[in-house]
């Protein structure tokens, strides 16, 4: 007899002698013999399921493990889909950034705010950061993120944000100086109110001057600005720490934006494309021109134009100019023509790519005929570029400056044809890149050349020949800076040789 129930109850077999109960679970035993019902089966599916749910289980928490190894290297480097991709997202991928320890803040007793209001161009603005981070450092305040000049000839209405990286100026000085992007909102309204103390500093003065009268005005009045910040920090004579600061902030922590970066490099690569280049930092600007009074070769007309212009600047005090024996003094840039003839009597390759670092030349098409003639692959950036491409930076004069700066910095040789501040500075930074070429013209004793070799004294021979030994030694090799402790104004410039940090 067998009687089978449900399979959580008893059930009873009887064969022969012998009766067997047991707990149903899932099978009937009868003597010897199993057998077999539909709840085992799916008993074995429940099982097999959980073992592959552990199993892919394991597997995930294996992956996630790798991912922290390979993430960064592997997946982080693909385009994000959920966003459009801007200036910034583009440039990480083709320049993926790197996560960069930031050293420790430093902590110090803070004496006040200093604001900074920078006037100029692009590189004289840059020089009086730099020596604006360190005059903060050694006073012991916080420094308010600088100002720039939106007033001059340029008229840039760029912000400081809108030219330079401001989050890695910030964090990167850190363990040097408290820059903030705008002052604490209570004193923030004083200044709305007009309470505060405001202030030119006197130019190329030493530490002590502004730890004896700038540091007590800073503790009095709690926030000081100084404006017209350019020159304002001695070439020599200070800390040997105060000039490490300036070339770190220089070299290190004014990097510029993403955007302006990117379109740096694709103008170099462009040119690179086409073999070596150099770069012509043709000073030949309307503003130049009017403000050093030099006036060779243009019309009268032209003349009347920057005179006029040069009256009505309330910040250039020279006003009558002797054009000719500023000329000859060495005091102003090259002309178009001037620079053609000097390029070609060095000996530089008439097939070489002149790359021209500068605004827009003063009656552009007629001056630049002459250096066009002289070297056929003559380009400007409006020429290697679609028009779209560089809308963003039109009318941005210092935003298209810092794509010259980037430019300049890469070239095989670097030619300023006048010593003004991005002539300079970048001569400095191309020292700092491992004394990169650049040729230093020596005008005084060019213009006295360029005189004898026009009105037949000097054959092309000895005109060129020289050139070319004048030169010799003008190439940007280490060389010591000149001090003239009297003459500030007139000995080398910190930024064009930063020795102390070389």
């Amino acid at each position: 007899m067998c009687k089978l129930e449900d399979s959580n109850e008893k059930i009873e077999v009887k064969e022969g002698n012998w009766v067997t109960r047991m707990k149903f679970l899932g099978e009937v035993r009868v003597g010897n013999t199993k057998f077999f019902t539909a709840s085992h089966a799916k008993l074995k599916l429940w099982i097999l399921r959980a073992i592959t749910t552990l199993l892919l289980w394991t597997c995930i928490i294996q992956l996630v493990a790798l991912g922290e190894v390979w993430g960064p290297n592997l997946l982080k480097s693909w385009p994000s889909c959920s966003n459009p991709p801007d200036a910034r997202t583009e440039a990480n991928v083709s320049f993926p950034s790197r996560k960069v320890q930031l050293p420790p803040k430093r902590v110090y007793k803070n004496n006040g705010y200093l604001l900074v209001s920078c006037n100029g161009g692009l590189n004289q603005m840059r020089a009086a950061i730099c020596d604006m981070v360190a005059i903060a450092r050694h006073l012991n305040v916080t420094l308010i993120v600088p100002e720039l000049d939106k007033t001059s000839f340029w008229a840039d209405p760029s912000n400081f944000q809108d030219i330079f990286d401001v989050d890695h100026f910030i964090s990167s000085l850190r363990d040097e100086v408290r820059i903030l992007k705008e002052l604490p909102p209570g004193l923030k309204r004083k200044v709305e109110l007009g309470m505060f103390y405001e202030l030119p500093p006197i130019s190329w003065s030493n530490i002590s001057y502004y730890h004896q009268q700038i540091l007590p005005l800073l503790k009095r009045h709690k926030v000081v600005r100084l404006n017209r910040t350019d020159a304002r920090l001695a070439n020599n004579d200070l800390p040997f720490e105060i000039q490490k600061l300036r070339c770190r902030v220089n070299f290190h922590s004014l990097r510029f934006t993403a955007r302006i970066e990117e379109m740096g490099r694709k103008l170099v690569r462009i040119l690179r494309q086409n073999g070596p280049f150099l770069v012509l930092h043709l000073r030949y600007e309307m503003d130049m021109l009017s403000f050093s009074g030099c006036t060779r070769g243009c019309s009268n007309e032209e003349v009347d134009e920057l005179t006029r212009m040069r009256h009505a600047n309330p910040w250039w005090k020279e006003k009558a100019i002797d054009s000719e024996l500023k000329r000859r003094e060495g005091l102003c840039p090259l002309t178009p023509e001037e620079a053609a003839l000097v390029l070609t009597a060095l000996g530089i390759d008439h097939n070489v790519q002149i790359y021209i670092a500068a605004g827009e030349i003063y009656s552009q098409e007629r001056r630049l005929r002459p250096l066009a003639a002289a070297f056929r692959n003559l380009v400007i950036k409006e020429k290697l570029l679609e028009p779209s491409e560089l809308q963003f930076f039109q009318n941005h004069s210092s935003q298209m400056a810092a794509l010259d700066y980037l430019i300049s910095l890469e070239s095989d040789i670097f030619v300023p044809t006048y010593d003004g501040n991005m002539a300079k500075v970048v001569e400095g930074h191309r020292r700092h890149l491992g004394f990169k070429k650049t040729i230093l013209l020596d005008r005084k004793v060019l213009v006295d050349l360029i005189d004898q070799y026009e009105n037949g004294s000097l054959s092309w021979d000895e005109f060129s020949s020289t050139i070319k030994e004048v030169h010799a030694n003008r190439t940007g090799c280490p060389t010591s800076r000149v001090v003239i402790s009297a003459k500030p104004k007139v000995e080398d410039y910190f930024y064009s040789n930063p020795q102390e940090c070389l």
